[in-house]
Formats: structure tokens, sequence, C-alpha cells
């Protein structure tokens, strides 16, 4: 009897720990908004950052092999997120994957083809193993609006066969892919989507069901133009295209001062080594300053969030495919350009102070005497933000040009300051002056393309150094 006994107790062990574990694993890929609308929050109501990459045609071109590749590498610079599309762009109904499966049967959204789909799930699960989500769009814009395959039926159908099938899984849902729907029919088709997926979650809280609308950057480039007061957007996502002189900071505050309030983020800023506005001969190609500045203007205006993207990575692109838009090179090279590698100090930097209490701040910075010096314009904006309750503050400086700020805004009855730098995530203490009045800071390097954050923080609150968490 007490062998018996005991062998019940270590099955209704082994039985807790295997519920235990399943409820971590679907604790783990629940996200919320935060209670002041502003950020996300992992289950247990830790901060989460949302640091994306558009790995657009992942399910579509990459092996099993290339796609493990892919998601380490970008899990080991400190991404979060990977966006990805399931019904992809590159005509992703009818050329297959490279296991020779097409994701639908006769493009039908309700006859998904199983082959397809257990490559989908084989991705999703490694992203989660290693600690990712995937940003998930069901279908790129253009099948469900220019080339529809949709009615709202086979849309709600669709969704739900997605919502049911990933209902477990780390997914943050991404509606539309790159359209604007202008007319009331195609942003029906986006609503019969959405309610399909918060269907096929099933047991799912909605409120656990994490959605977004992915638009073009033309208009006001964002799905509050549409979908703000629509349950189902948890929150805005931008497009603000491939230019490098668009006023990202604007748009980013007119979503932030939005009510409902909601949170913010860009989902597609310009590339890495993308021709600038589309037009190389003049323009040129993108590169790492210019993923930097969209990527702390962005957060520092009130972005949650940010998502960074490569032009040869979107399309995964090799030598033996159509190149669009001419990538300048191979995806696998092409993942280690130093703009990725570098999205990670933001990521750093931010959490290493109070995440939930950051706001929006241009008070903090004093404007310039000299009309033609006046931070704000261009590719010299500078850009602030700052703990509500005055810990702390930075300010991003695209150029190496000095800015004078109101330490007015820092509590406490000293300031500690710091240069941080975006390139490197390393850190250098400037000294401590005293709260109150206004002090000019200097960057330690004057170059036109070398950007750098002033942190300034309550010297009291006693912080660990930029980019760093206390022990």
């Amino acid at each position: 009897m007490p062998c018996r006994v005991a062998r019940t107790s270590r099955l209704l062990l082994l039985l807790w720990l295997v519920v235990s574990v399943s409820a971590q694993a679907s604790g783990a890929a629940r996200l919320r908004v935060s209670d002041n609308h502003r950020f996300l929050l992992r289950a247990d109501g830790t901060p989460f950052f949302y640091l994306g990459d558009t790995a657009w045609e992942l399910f579509h071109r990459l092996n099993r092999e290339e796609s493990e590749r892919y998601l380490k590498n970008r899990a080991a610079k400190g991404f979060t997120v990977i966006q990805a599309v399931v019904l992809a762009e590159l005509e992703g109904l009818t050329d297959p994957n490279p296991y020779g499966d097409v994701p639908l049967l006769n493009s039908d959204p309700t006859r998904p083809v199983e082959a397809y789909f257990r490559h989908v799930d084989f991705i999703v699960n490694k992203a989660e193993e290693i600690g990712l989500f995937i940003g998930m769009l069901p279908a790129w814009g253009r099948w469900a609006q220019e080339n529809n395959i949709f009615t709202e039926t086979s849309a709600r159908s669709y969704g739900e066969f997605l919502g049911r099938r990933y209902k477990e899984k780390p997914i943050i849902w991404i509606l539309g892919g790159d359209r604007n729907p202008n007319k009331a029919s195609q942003a029906a088709i986006w609503r019969a989507m959405a309610e399909g997926i918060t269907a096929g979650a099933g047991d799912r809280n909605p409120d656990q069901v994490l959605m977004t609308f992915h638009p073009q950057p033309f208009d006001l480039g964002s799905s509050s133009q549409w979908f703000h007061y629509d349950d189902w957007l948890d929150f805005n996502m931008h497009q603000n295209g491939h230019c490098t002189e668009v006023a990202v900071w604007n748009d980013i505050d007119k979503d932030y001062e939005r009510t409902p309030v909601k949170p913010v983020m860009d989902g597609e800023p310009v590339y890495e080594d993308h021709p600038v506005c589309f037009r190389p001969a003049e323009q040129g190609y993108s590169n790492a300053a210019d993923v930097r500045r969209f990527l702390y203007w962005e957060l520092f205006a009130g972005g949650h969030g940010h998502t960074y993207g490569n032009h040869a990575v979107w399309q995964m692109w090799t030598p033996n495919r159509k190149p669009i838009n001419g990538p300048l090179f191979p995806w696998h090279e092409a993942i280690d350009r130093p703009g990725a590698g570098q999205m990670q100090h933001a990521r750093a930097l931010l959490e290493s102070r109070p995440f939930l209490i950051r706001v929006p701040d241009q008070s903090v910075v004093i404007p310039a005497a000299v009309p033609f010096s006046v931070p704000g314009a261009g590719l010299k904006r500078v850009q602030a933000t700052r703990g509500s309750d005055g810990s702390y503050a930075f300010v991003y400086i695209p150029a190496g040009q000095a800015v004078k700020v109101n330490l007015e805004k820092i509590s406490g009855g000293s300031v500690q300051a710091w240069w941080y730098n975006p390139r490197t995530g390393k850190a250098k203490a400037i000294g401590r002056y005293s709260a109150g009045g206004s002090r000019e800071f200097v960057p330690p390097d004057p170059g036109e393309s070398i950007d750098w954050v002033l942190v300034l923080d309550d010297a009291t609150r006693n912080f660990p150094p930029p980019g760093k968490k206390k022990p």
C-alpha cells in the first residue's frame, strides 16, 4: 500500500508540474495594455518593450534551418517581436514555400493547406522557444483590397482558423499589411477578420487577444484614421515610409493625444539600406544613422515601442530571386548590418529607468536664441522625454550640437548627467549639478551624423548607469 500511495503521489506531482509549466507557457504568451493605456505589459505585469523587425516574407521564403538562423540572430540582438505575413505579398498565394506548399487551396481563404501551416507552426514554435513574439499579419493588404480574395464571411472564417490555431502562442495580431482601407467595404473585411480572430481564440479573454493594424504612409499613415474607436484595436500603428526627412514626432503626437487613450508606435519607418524615397540615383540609400534617428524620435515622442527593418531582410532576398527596389545584400548578410545591432541600445536605455511613467516633454529643451539653431526641424530635431515624476529625462541629439536643457524638470536637489552612446550602448558620467535653472551641454563628438542621448537623473534615486539594470 505505501508503494502504491507513493506512486500515486509521484504521478500527481508530475501532473501538477505539467499543468504548472503549461500554465506558465500560456501566461508567457499573453500581453495586455497597461493601466495608463500607454504601454504593453506581460502577464506578470512587467513592462514589455516592443522591438520589432519586419520579416514580411519569413513564412513564405525561408526554410526551417534558415528561419531558425534568422530568429536566433534577432533574439541575440534584443528584438522581441518578428513581424511576418501568412499570405505574403510577393505572390504568396501561388509561389510555394521552400517545401512546395501554398497557403490556400485554389486561393480560397476557407480552405487552408495543412502542410503550409505546419511550416508556419514550426516558425511560431521556434520563436516561442527562444523568447520572441510573432507579429502575425494574416494577409498582406493586396489580398484583401485590390486583389481581393475575401468576403466578410470568408475573412471571418479565416481569422477564426488562425485565432484557434495560435490562441496559446505568443502572437500579436497585425491586420492590414501596407494598405489603407479607404472604402467601407475594405474596412469591413478587416473588421470581420478581427472578429474571427477573437472568436477563434475561444477561451481567451478578448483583452488578451492583442491586435493592431499596419497602414500605408499616405494620409495620416496611422491605424487611428479608420479604427481608433474599434474595441479590437488595442494600439495604434503608423507607417512613415522610406524617406529620411519626415516629421514622425508630429504623427506620433497626434495619436498620443487622442481619446480614448491607446498606445502608439511606428510599425514601418525607413528601412536600413533602402533607396531614400525610392530614388537611389538622386538620394542614395539609408544607413544606420537614419534608422537610429527614427528610433529615438518616435520613442521619445511617446511611442510605446518601435519596429526596425532592413530592405533585404523584409523580402528575404538572395541573388537567385527577383530583387525588389535594389537590395544591397543577401538577407543572411543584411541581418548583421550595424543599425540592426544598435536597436537594442534604445531598449536597454528605456528599461534602465522607470518604464511606465515615461512621457514626452519638449519643454525639457530650451530653444536657442538664434532662430536657425532652434532644435526642431529636419535631421537635427532634438527630442526629449522624461519620467512624469521628474526622476529622469532623456534628450536625443541627432548631431553633435550643443543643447540647453531645463534642469527644473528633474526632481531632487541635484542632477546626475550622463552621455549615452546610441551606437555602442555605453554611458559616460558628465557630473553632478544643482537642480533648477538651465544648463548647456555639448556632446563629446561634434560629428554631423554622430548622435547622443543626454541623460539627466535625480541623483537621489541612485539609478545605475544608463543602459544597465540594477543588480
